[in-house]
């Protein structure tokens, strides 16, 4: 029987960091689960403080030059409602950065992870899913497929919606959905993307452009679910036309490329986000549509926090009660963003005129503002910094 000082269930890109951000720090650590297969179409945009983490734990160097900068970010209503709201650009450069962040295909960033965890010493990998996971006060049993018994201090779950990690603790979940789909494609241009990102808001969602290395772009298209079939179903030079129209041509003449995906949308956040020896992590613990660049750089908060946790660079055993401090240390974050976005997302399908009023003056004060506008860069590449700069900006408002 082996033992570990933290067991990792689940193998995605969160998985795979928190299990180099553990040992990184001392520990050892059992990463459980099977090898991701490299099919997922979809992009990451990781924003600054994340770049900061990957940079501190050396795996930035691999990825950066398969990922393309975010320096600018432009929202605009392409509604055909009564009342639109005028176009909001956000600049690093307002801010002091030379990019909010960077945009990596899902397939790379998976590939540099699974090479990083192969060359930690601490890290122990185990290519099955966990059979069983027993999670008592004292430790933590994990059953494989072949009747290995594995045992830890401590577990993190970082197996998806379905965890079995987050079930095995007896907790619960809070689960909505949507009528919506996200179609996820790449495409190539003629008009270079200029490291800007444009976020066109529709009646049926977001449809999202991120800028790719070269000459492509990623794209993110929600739509109600017949829509999504009637686009997948379409040949290349059709899509490719739809796409380009919905752009408004601003990236010229468009190209879809191959692999085309479709992904229903929904949403879901965990009772608790720890409980005793056991975390849960990225969508094992909270779960959203894929609206203003949060999902790992959610995940990538979680796991800072378990840094601040399970990392004793003394040597201490993982503490009995590890799982509710972390709980309580992700609460406020976490239930704030999956508000903020559940609420943007719903405002976008409502008819209502009041609704699209609330949403119309808020881009329009954002546009015209700023010392508010910086405020909320600086809250979505650092959560936290923009609030501290509140003071400043209520003061600016007054004197004007």
């Amino acid at each position: 029987m082996k033992h570990y000082d933290i067991a990792i269930i689940g193998a995605g890109p969160a998985g795979q960091i928190s299990a180099i951000a553990m040992a990184r720090g001392g520990r050892r650590v059992a990463l459980i689960g099977p090898q991701p297969d490299g099919s997922d179409r979809r992009t990451t945009a990781l924003m600054h403080q994340s770049l900061e983490m990957m940079e501190r734990l050396g795996l930035w160097n691999e990825l950066r030059t398969k990922a393309a900068a975010l320096s600018t970010m432009q929202i605009i209503d392409g509604t055909k409602r009564l009342l639109r709201a005028p176009t909001v650009a956000f600049r690093s450069a307002e801010i002091d950065l030379p990019a909010f962040g960077f945009n990596i295909p899902n397939a790379a960033l998976v590939t540099a992870l699974s090479q990083a965890v192969a060359t930690e010493p601490l890290i122990e990998r185990f290519s099955v899913a966990a059979g069983s996971i027993e999670i008592a006060e004292d430790l933590v049993t994990i059953r494989l497929p072949n009747d290995e018994i594995l045992t830890a201090d401590f577990v993190i779950g970082a197996d998806g919606r379905q965890s079995k990690t987050r079930d095995s603790a007896g907790v619960g979940v809070k689960t909505w959905s949507y009528p919506q789909t996200a179609v996820v494609l790449n495409f190539a241009h003629t008009l270079p993307h200029q490291n800007t990102s444009t976020e066109f808001h529709t009646e049926s969602g977001p449809f999202t452009q991120v800028p790719l290395p070269g000459m492509r772009s990623s794209l993110v298209w929600v739509v109600a679910p017949a829509e999504a079939e009637r686009l997948i179903e379409l040949d290349p030079a059709r899509l490719s036309g739809e796409v380009e129209s919905r752009m408004q041509s601003l990236l010229g003449k468009v190209t879809v490329e191959d692999g085309v995906q479709a992904w229903p949308l929904s949403g879901m956040t965990a009772n608790h986000y720890g409980r005793g020896r056991a975390a849960f992590i990225g969508e094992a613990g909270h779960a959203f549509p894929p609206i203003g660049a949060q999902g790992l750089n959610l995940s990538l908060r979680d796991i800072a926090a378990l840094e601040d946790i399970l990392i004793d660079r003394r040597g201490d055993q993982i503490t009995s009660s590890a799982g509710d401090r972390f709980d309580r240390k992700r609460r406020l974050d976490i239930s704030s963003r999956t508000v903020s976005v559940d609420l943007l997302n719903r405002s976008l399908l409502s008819g209502l005129l009041p609704v699209q009023m609330m949403r119309a003056a808020g881009l329009q004060v954002l546009a015209s503002f700023a010392p508010l506008r910086n405020l909320v860069m600086q809250e979505g590449v650092a959560p936290g910094r923009g609030l501290k700069s509140l003071p400043q900006v209520l003061r600016e408002k007054i004197r004007r």
